[in-house]
């Protein structure tokens, strides 16, 4: 009985050792990395190159087809009063143009029609990044202000 005990423990033992040789675990090779700190007050160079920012990509003529009809009906639903109805309409239509500049400034006519000042202002903010006529750029900054 004893050596039934011993040969279970020694096969315990062995199938351990063999585990342990498939650790994912390495030693690591060469010196640890050093941190450097500047010291307090001095400024230093930033040598990443500069990026030019990047214009809003370009509407594509099947998006502005696709969501036409949404705004169309929007802007009816807005002019019978109907702001939520509008507001619904104009979210399914930016999710199709989310980059649309004309959509941002429907929405934030249809805020300030709601009486949602703080939100007209938040949304024609937004839409200033992707206006591409001046018209547009001057509609959406005159309700972010």
């Amino acid at each position: 009985m004893s050596c039934v005990i011993w040969l279970r423990r020694s096969t315990l033992l062995a199938g351990l050792l063999v585990l342990s040789g498939c650790s994912i675990y390495s030693t690591p090779q060469g010196p640890a990395p050093i941190e450097t700190r500047p010291e307090p007050g001095v400024v230093q160079e930033d040598k990443r190159p500069p990026v030019a920012p990047q214009p809003p990509p370009a509407a594509e003529p099947n998006a502005v087809a696709a969501y036409g009809g949404l705004l169309g009906k929007a802007r009816a639903a807005s002019a019978g009063g109907d702001y939520n109805g509008a507001l619904s309409l104009l979210e399914r239509a930016q999710r199709i143009d989310p980059h649309s500049a004309e959509l941002y400034l429907e929405l934030a006519r249809t805020y300030a029609a709601q009486g949602q000042t703080e939100q007209a202002r938040a949304t024609a903010a937004r839409g200033t990044l992707y206006c591409r006529s001046e018209s547009e750029c001057a509609a959406l900054r005159a309700l972010s202000r």
